[in-house]
């Protein structure tokens, strides 16, 4: 792989997650491929498939916050496979905030991320979270659940 071809894989994992930061979701679905998959590693039976169903996915998570904010790190690549250490902190609307320390594995190929996999603790989110982050989880709608479990 020549540098240029790596410092584009860079860019585009890079501007995926700036465009997260921003929660700006048209400008996060154009770093997706179609079949893009994202796995939530706690969770991989709460996967989701598609740049469609995978902003789906994040709002639930993310749009409800008063604030979110990712913060660079280590950012390793190998040809098409790219490793992120990085952390977001979550603000939520009744003040309570936190921060979540994250390592990412994605696949890109042709400028596109096909695999996104979040490697986390989910003890720390509870830690911080109000108690009812998660009931509103529980009643949010789920029609983008893909099982990835036989696949990760």
């Amino acid at each position: 792989m020549t540098e240029l071809s790596t410092i584009l894989v860079d860019d585009v994992v890079l501007g995926l997650w700036r465009a997260l930061s921003r929660r700006d979701w048209d400008a996060l679905k154009t770093f997706l491929a179609p079949d893009c998959l994202y796995v939530d590693m706690p969770v991989p039976a709460l996967s989701a498939r598609g740049p469609e169903d995978i902003v789906k996915r994040l709002k639930m998570g993310l749009e409800p916050l008063a604030g979110y904010e990712n913060h660079d790190g280590l950012l390793v690549s190998n040809g098409s496979d790219v490793i992120y250490e990085h952390s977001e902190t979550w603000t939520f609307a009744t003040g309570e905030k936190g921060v979540l320390r994250f390592v990412t594995v994605h696949k890109v190929v042709d400028g596109k991320v096909t695999v996104w996999k979040d490697y986390w603790d989910m003890n720390s989110l509870v830690s911080f979270a109000p108690p009812n982050h998660f009931e509103n989880l529980a009643n949010a709608d789920t029609s983008w659940i893909f099982d990835a479990s036989a696949l990760v």
